[in-house]
Order: C-alpha cells, then sequence, then structure tokens
C-alpha cells in the first residue's frame, strides 16, 4: 500500500493557487481527508493516514494540494496566508492507549486520593468485578499542599511562602513531564491555586491549573478533567507544533473542539482536553449544515469511518452538548458534542470468540496493515465483506485512483470460516454485516429511543467512507423513512470543521435556588461572563458584528445529584420541567429548583465557503451508469446497477437496488427504496 495516496475532485486541481486559502484537515484511523477552498470553489482529498505521526500525513495532504501530488513541508509556495483548520484524534488515542505524560497532581492535603476513590457508580450494575482504569498520576506523585478554602470562597488555612517552597520541592523531586493543580473549592477563590500554579511555572514545566479549564464543583471530575489535560499537554503540543511547521510563516492553524467550535493551536496545546472528540464533532457540524441546506431539521448524524461509528442526535438544528463525558474510562467534564461511540467501522475486524459466536470490532485494521482488499491485510473486515457480496466496484475505489484486490479476501476468509458452518464466503460475509449493523443499530437507539425521543421522526444522515453502505439497512431497523447523504460524505467531518467557527465556553458555579432574587442574580453572572468572552473574542480578530453570546443554565431539583442543561430564556423554568419529562419520564412542577452552572457559549462567527444551489431538472442517470453487476441483497443476488455520482446531476432519481460510487464513498440502495439527488447535490434516499 503507498504511503500517500493524493487525488484531487472537482475542477481547479493543476492549476495555480488563487489565495487566500482555507485548508480543513480530518485525521481519521485511515484517512486522512481535506477539504479546501480554491478560489470559490470547493474541493476534497484524501490521504492514508500515517499512524505513527499524524503530522507527516497532513504533510502530504498540503504537498498535493499545493503541488499536485508532490510533498512540500511548508505552503513556500502559495503567496498570501493560509489558514488550517484541524480536526485530530491525537489526544484521543494517547489516552486511550495510556501514552501521555508522566504527571504530578497537586491538591489540597486530605485529598490526594480523590481520583482512585472516584464515584460509586458502576458501567454495570450488578458487576462487582469491574475494573477501574488506573489514575493518570500514581499514588508517589499525587502530592497534598496545606491550604483550605470554603465552598463560599472564604479562606480558611492561608497557603504560607514556606509551604509553597515545599510543594516545589516536592514535585520538583518527582520529575513529572507535566503537572495538574486542583486545589479544593478553586471554582469559589482561584487565589490559592493561581500561587501554586506561579511557583510550579517557575519550574518549566506545562501546568494545567483548575480554574482555567474546569471552574465548577464536583472534585473528582474536575480532578479528572485537569489531570487529564496535563496527561496530554506535552504530546499534543509537539504534535501541534509539527502542524504549525506543515503551514510554516505564513499560515495558523485552529484546532476544533469537542464543544463543535474551533480553537486556536496555542490554545488547544494549552488545553488539549477540548479536543478529545475533534473529529467526530466536525462529522456533526457538517452534517447539520448539509440537512438545514436540505430542508432537514430534525436530524440522527451517523458517521461511519474505517475504526469506529459516532452517531448523536440534533432535535430542531441544536447542537446538544454534554458535561459528562467519559473517554478510556476517565471522566472528562468539559463541554462536548453529545456523541456516542461504538468500535465498528470499515476496517473493524472480523473474530471468533472461545464459543464459535461470530464477533466484529472493537478492533480495527486501521490504515495499516488495513482490510484484506487493500494489499496486506490477513483478517476479514467489513471492508472486505463488501466486497464479496458485491456492494463495492474494484476499479471505483477513490475514484479509481486505487484498485482493490478481490481475489485476496475471498481465500482468506475462505480458510477462516473452515469448519465454522458457513456454507459459503458470502453467508459470512452477509453474516460480518448483520453483526456489525446490530452494534450500530443499538449506538442509535442509545441516543434517540433511550432518551425519549421516536427514530421515526428524523432523517439518518449518513457519511464517512462506509456511512453510505449501511444506511439503508439501519433506517430500516429503526423504521426511519428517510436518508441523507450529503455531498462529500467520506470527508464531511473535514467539510464540518471548514464550516466550524470559533467557540469559547466559559462557566461558573452557583448552586443558588431559582426564587424571586434568582434573575438578578443570574443577570449579574452572565454579564460578568460576557465581558470577558467579548473582550477575548476580540483578541481574536472578531469585531462585535461577528460576535454571538448564548446564555445556558444547568438545572435540577433541589436535592438532585445531577443537572440537565437548558437556553437562559423568560421561560426557562417550564422547560426545565418539559426536558425533565423528555428525558425521566416524569417532572413534578411544584417542586423548587437550583441553579447549578452558568454557561456562556461564545462564537467568533468565520467566513465560510458559499454552497451554491443548483437548478433542480428531469436529469436522467443513464450518463452516470457505468455497469451492471450481481450483488447479493439478504442472501439472493440480484443484477444491480452501478453509478458514479460525480456524474447524478440536481433532479436524478433512481430506483433500488443500485450501487453509487464515488471518490471519497460509496452508497448503497437496496430493493424497494429510491434516490434523488436535491438542489445542493445531496443525495435523498426514501423508503416508500
Amino acid at each position: 500500500m503507498a504511503a500517500c495516496l493524493p487525488c484531487l475532485r472537482q475542477a481547479g486541481a493543476g492549476r495555480g493557487l488563487d489565495v487566500p486559502m482555507r485548508i480543513a484537515i480530518d485525521t481519521g484511523g485511515t484517512f486522512t481527508d481535506c477539504v479546501y477552498v480554491r478560489g470559490a470553489r470547493l474541493e476534497i482529498l484524501k490521504v492514508f493516514s500515517t499512524p505513527t505521526n499524524p503530522a507527516r500525513a497532513i504533510a502530504q495532504a498540503v504537498g498535493g494540494i499545493v503541488g499536485g501530488t508532490g510533498v512540500s513541508l511548508a505552503l513556500s509556495e502559495v503567496e498570501g496566508p493560509v489558514s488550517l483548520l484541524h480536526g485530530t484524534t491525537v489526544g484521543t488515542n494517547a489516552l486511550l492507549e495510556r501514552r501521555g505524560a508522566r504527571i504530578a497532581l497537586v491538591t489540597t492535603a486530605g485529598f490526594e486520593d480523590v481520583l482512585v476513590i472516584g464515584r460509586q457508580a458502576r458501567p454495570r450494575l450488578y458487576d462487582f468485578f469491574v475494573t477501574r482504569p488506573e489514575p493518570l498520576a500514581p499514588a508517589a506523585r499525587r502530592l497534598g499542599v496545606r491550604e483550605r478554602v470554603g465552598p463560599g470562597g472564604r479562606v480558611l488555612l492561608r497557603l504560607t511562602p514556606a509551604e509553597l517552597r515545599r510543594v516545589r520541592r516536592a514535585v520538583a523531586r518527582a520529575r513529572p513531564q507535566a503537572v495538574a493543580v486542583c486545589l479544593l473549592f478553586s471554582f469559589a477563590n482561584p487565589a490559592h491555586e493561581r500561587r501554586v500554579a506561579r511557583a510550579l511555572r517557575g519550574l518549566g514545566l506545562p501546568v494545567s491549573v483548575s480554574h482555567e479549564i474546569l471552574p465548577e464543583f464536583r472534585e473528582y471530575e474536575r480532578s479528572s478533567t485537569v489531570a487529564v489535560n496535563a496527561y496530554l499537554a506535552p504530546l499534543v503540543g509537539r504534535y501541534l507544533g509539527e502542524v504549525e511547521r506543515v503551514v510554516g510563516a505564513r499560515g495558523g492553524v485552529s484546532v476544533m473542539q469537542s464543544s463543535g467550535g474551533a480553537i486556536s493551536a496555542r490554545v488547544a496545546a494549552a488545553q488539549p482536553v477540548r479536543t478529545l472528540l475533534s473529529g467526530p464533532a466536525g462529522g456533526v457540524v457538517g452534517a447539520r449544515a448539509m440537512a438545514q441546506l436540505g430542508g432537514v431539521e430534525r436530524v440522527i448524524s451517523f458517521d461511519m469511518g474505517g475504526t469506529s461509528t459516532d452517531v448523536a442526535l440534533l432535535d430542531s438544528g441544536e447542537l446538544a452538548t454534554t458535561n459528562e463525558g467519559s473517554v478510556g474510562g476517565v471522566p472528562v467534564a468539559v463541554p462536548m458534542l453529545d456523541i456516542h461511540s461504538v468500535g465498528a467501522g470499515g476496517g473493524s475486524i472480523a473474530w471468533f470468540d472461545r464459543g464459535g459466536a461470530l464477533r466484529v470490532g472493537p478492533q480495527s485494521a486501521g490504515a495499516d496493515p488495513g482490510p484484506i482488499c487493500y494489499g496486506r491485510g490477513r483478517q476479514p473486515t467489513v471492508t472486505d465483506a463488501h466486497l464479496i457480496l458485491g456492494r463495492l466496484d474494484p476499479e471505483q475505489f477513490l475514484g479509481g485512483q486505487w484498485r482493490l484486490d478481490a481475489r485476496r479476501p475471498r481465500q482468506l476468509m475462505e480458510r477462516a470460516v473452515a469448519g465454522r458452518g458457513f456454507r459459503s464466503v458470502e453467508q459470512f460475509a452477509a453474516g460480518i454485516l448483520a453483526v456489525a449493523n446490530s452494534t450500530m443499530e443499538r449506538a442509535l437507539r442509545v441516543i434517540s429511543v433511550e432518551r425519549g425521543y421516536d427514530p421515526r421522526e428524523y432523517t439518518l444522515a449518513a457519511f464517512g467512507g462506509a456511512g453510505g453502505l449501511h444506511a439503508c439497512d439501519l433506517a430500516a431497523a429503526l423504521r426511519i423513512s428517510q436518508v441523507l447523504v450529503p455531498k462529500f460524505p467520506g470527508a464531511l467531518s473535514a467539510l464540518g470543521i471548514l464550516l466550524s467557527d470559533v467557540v469559547k465556553d466559559y462557566s461558573r458555579t452557583l448552586l443558588v435556588p431559582v426564587d424571586a432574587a434568582a434573575r438578578a442574580r443570574l443577570e449579574r453572572e452572565f454579564r460578568r461572563l460576557e465581558a470577558q468572552a467579548r473582550a477575548d473574542l476580540r483578541r481574536e480578530g472578531f469585531a462585535p458584528a461577528r460576535q454571538r453570546l448564548e446564555r445556558l443554565l444547568d438545572l435540577r431539583y433541589r436535592g438532585q445529584a445531577y443537572e440537565l442543561a437548558l437556553p437562559y430564556a423568560r421561560d426557562f423554568v417550564r422547560a426545565f420541567h418539559q426536558a425533565h419529562a423528555r428525558r425521566y419520564g416524569y417532572a413534578d412542577p411544584a417542586r423548587s429548583l437550583e441553579v447549578v452552572n452558568v454557561r456562556l457559549r461564545a462564537v467568533g462567527v468565520t467566513e465560510k465557503p458559499a454552497l451554491r444551489r443548483a437548478r433542480v431538472a428531469g436529469s436522467s442517470p443513464r450518463a452516470a451508469r457505468f455497469k451492471r453487476a450481481p450483488v447479493w441483497f439478504d442472501g439472493r443476488r440480484l443484477a444491480t446497477d452501478f453509478y458514479i455520482r460525480e456524474r447524478l446531476r440536481p433532479g436524478a432519481r433512481l430506483r433500488g437496488p443500485a450501487v453509487v460510487a464515488e471518490y471519497s464513498a460509496t452508497t448503497v440502495l437496496p430493493p424497494g427504496w429510491r434516490l434523488r439527488v436535491d438542489a445542493y447535490e445531496n443525495m435523498v434516499l426514501e423508503r416508500p
């Protein structure tokens, strides 16, 4: 397999570059996807990821954009500014694989074991043998400092200069690579935490401070979040430094946050915990944008890539966020889009457990060695199963730039199922898809049915390199009648990153009752946060006309342990009761409420590429058809027409069975389904 496979799509490849240029890059497990604006046109590029050094794939992609096919480590050929927007999995992978920095945690004396004690909640209620992940800071590097601030912010035990010197010496002896500082009730009064951080930064180490990252209550989640930040800071900082060198002095780098907005590389390097769902967040933003163009407001996004599947629910176009995230079993309480992920993708490996049952994933073949049909893999994957069933055309992969090997998957899969009771390799392939579909169907039910939403009222927006291959089967299982496959489905996460605004999140814990005096208190707190947000956005270059501020509240019934987030509006009390009834099945309007946190989402509105609307005419799909071949559907081998998506014009209509191949993905239209191309070149699939 070639290390890099650059291939440009749409008009303009090979011409001189217009400036300024904006490039969005999403690094995935199998491919690194790029969407960029050249002149007034959107263009797309995919290269194979380089897992050992993700920045190398970015350099190859930039080289492909600048020089056609060459590799350039800087944009020296470009006259004018270049803006690189990036979605990265570097932090996520480091946390999952425990490849982060050696860290020390400095906390209030007596609270050194908060990371070990955690919460009593278990992921499986009746499993008494749950193994929790080891704390990121071991006991020897969890250091207590003698100080105490009360819950209201009053200093109960002053931090002395002698104690500061002692803590600094203790941290130096521990020889960490980064330090996390999280003192008790520092969200109410950060004075002591500031002094500790100032002393420790004199050691020349990255220092993560809780009142800067998460000024909220709940010691365990706050300690865990700041520890994750310190754990990732050296690695992510080095990586983003490499990415900035790719761009060179002519450009700037922004990074997608988990909350669905971009931040500068400088901020991302200091607060990498905000980038853990960087790539999937771009996909949700892209799905919302393309659905809104098509007039669809209620959407379930379904992003199936090479390694995982990420799903999210967008009600009335709103991006739902949560502060109760977890990555690799470690709580992360910064705002992130409410995305549910499972280990099912095109590269997911099929295997048999000790009882002989067929399993698929979560292990993935990734980019190296990749599926069998890529030429080096030896274990059957979901992609190989599609090829066996005739759903992928070997000649049209990546627009014909890469030929899939159709012979090796059949040989190796026949060996894999020898003596397993399958009648044929096609039955084995169908079984692989059925198992993968069941995993993804459960994920879709988690974010819809289990939260009180009826999926039949939504459109399934399917994207990612493998999303269109499974979308209709999953929609049928959930009785969803409409599927939207947007333009550039295999690079929609990168497109979402390109369309994203700069977003900064601010919060403050209040813990006050909702009474007659509450509104005045809330207004004061919001105005304080807004003043800070406006100043920060001005420093980023956003004039007041390009600033948007969104007020949010975390509310709960008094006595509850957890809260719901909703927009701050005149009728927020009634809205809370409605949200509580939808989530938990009941509401109690007579019960008093408590405001837990006030939140502010500050948006710097960026310039976005225009997505042009075409005239919809009765276009014939005949010119797009390139072959007719047998494809397996539900155990039957049916003659199926294959089409090139780039040749399907707005207004074109198809009936299943059909397969639509394009540069970044393939879409399967089963028997009984219909397809039409809308004015924005999205494909709308419908089941009568």
